[in-house]
Formats: C-alpha cells, sequence, structure tokens
C-alpha cells in the first residue's frame, strides 16, 4: 500500500507543478473576468455565409480584421496552427471576426486559403460599418486600441456568458500581471499563453460538465 501511495504522488507531482507554472495565478482552472458581459454580435450584422452569429453558450475567440486582412494574412495561419485546429474538435468553441463592410473578398481569399488547410467551418466573419465596430470595440472596455484600418493583431477570449477573458493579479514571479488579448503576429505568444488559457476555459467548463453530471461534450 505504502509503496503503490508513493507510485501515484510520484506521478501526480510532475503535472500539479506543470499546472501551476501553466496556469500562473489563475487557480490552477479559472481565468479571471476582464470585462464581465460584452454585447453579443449585432444581430443585423450580415455575416459572410449568412449564417446566425453569437457569441452565448460558445466559446468564443474574438477578433477584429480591420480594412487591410490580406497584408496581415500569415497571422490568420498562425492562429489556425496554434489554437484553432488544436480545439475545432470542441463542440462549442468558434473562431468569430468583426471585419468592416467591403472586405468580403479579402475574407473569401483568406478563408479559401485556409480551407486547404483544416475544416474552416468554425470560422465565422460578420461584416458590420465601421462606426458600428468602433462603439462594440468601446465597450470591451479595453486598454489596447483599434488601429487606422479599425482592426487589431490581438483576439480575446469570451466564455459563454460573454465574460472577456484573461489575466490579471500576480505572476508566479510576483509581478503584476495583466493580458487581456493575444497577439496573432507572435507564435511564441499563441504558443506559450493562449495556447494554456485556453485549455483553462475548455477545463472549465469540462469541470463543471462534470459536477453537473452532464453527458455531453463542450
Amino acid at each position: 500500500m505504502k509503496k503503490k501511495t508513493v507510485l501515484i504522488v510520484l506521478f501526480m507531482l510532475p503535472l500539479v507543478v506543470y499546472l501551476f507554472f501553466a496556469t500562473g495565478v489563475n487557480s490552477f482552472m479559472r481565468l479571471p473576468i476582464v470585462t464581465p458581459k460584452v454585447e453579443d454580435v449585432n444581430s443585423n450584422w450580415v455575416a459572410l455565409n449568412g449564417e446566425k452569429v453569437t457569441l452565448n453558450n460558445k466559446i468564443t475567440i474574438l477578433g477584429f480584421s480591420g480594412e487591410n486582412m490580406l497584408d496581415n494574412r500569415g497571422n490568420y495561419f498562425l492562429l489556425t496552427d496554434k489554437i484553432y485546429s488544436r480545439n475545432k474538435a470542441f463542440k462549442d468553441f468558434q473562431i468569430v471576426f468583426i471585419a468592416p463592410e467591403g472586405t468580403q473578398d479579402q475574407v473569401k481569399s483568406v478563408l479559401e486559403r485556409l480551407s486547404k488547410l483544416t475544416n474552416v467551418s468554425g470560422y465565422h466573419f460578420v461584416f458590420a460599418p465601421v462606426a458600428e465596430i468602433e462603439a462594440y470595440y468601446k465597450q470591451l472596455k479595453l486598454v489596447e486600441k483599434l488601429d487606422s484600418h479599425h482592426g487589431t493583431k490581438f483576439v480575446y477570449i469570451i466564455d459563454k456568458e460573454r465574460n472577456l477573458r484573461g489575466r490579471k493579479g500576480k505572476s508566479v514571479q510576483g509581478e503584476a500581471e495583466y493580458k487581456e488579448g493575444y497577439n496573432i503576429n507572435s507564435s511564441a505568444e499563441l504558443h506559450n499563453e493562449m495556447t494554456d488559457d485556453v485549455k483553462i476555459i475548455l477545463a472549465e467548463y469540462r469541470l463543471a460538465l462534470k459536477k453537473n453530471n452532464a453527458k455531453r461534450k463542450i
């Protein structure tokens, strides 16, 4: 019995240490709320394929593609490789970009290229007037601002209750930490930070489902 206990400890200890350092101050399985109850996607905004797009009851990676999407198309390949491809199998996971009206052809071009690499059914683009995009972004209450093309290189994690999640508090080194978005121009940031934080959100909902004796997948 004693030998079995030792083996269990030796097996679990590395996992606990990994979770501690991977999640920082996020209490292992809880990612802090940066902005609570953000607005849902405007129902009047037209989606690329005419589908209904909502943030409700979805784990969403939210972005703002801007008017110069083709200039930044490499960012979407990074996001697809590091985040989307690893999580697309989860039923309630999606990526939503809010794009300026008139950029439909750019979006189609990028999605066509991405579709050669993976199934892009979890990617959604909705198109809106730039004034409405600016107003929507403002209610997110973020430090980062949209650029002159009404877009940003950052994407944001929105949970099923439409809370914007990120990092705030102190890191494991005891330093002040604040992260509201993730730079899709940075492979290292997507791989080292966003991957972990998305895992935390997914694990959080798995745990909640388990506690409620839910049988369906996220």
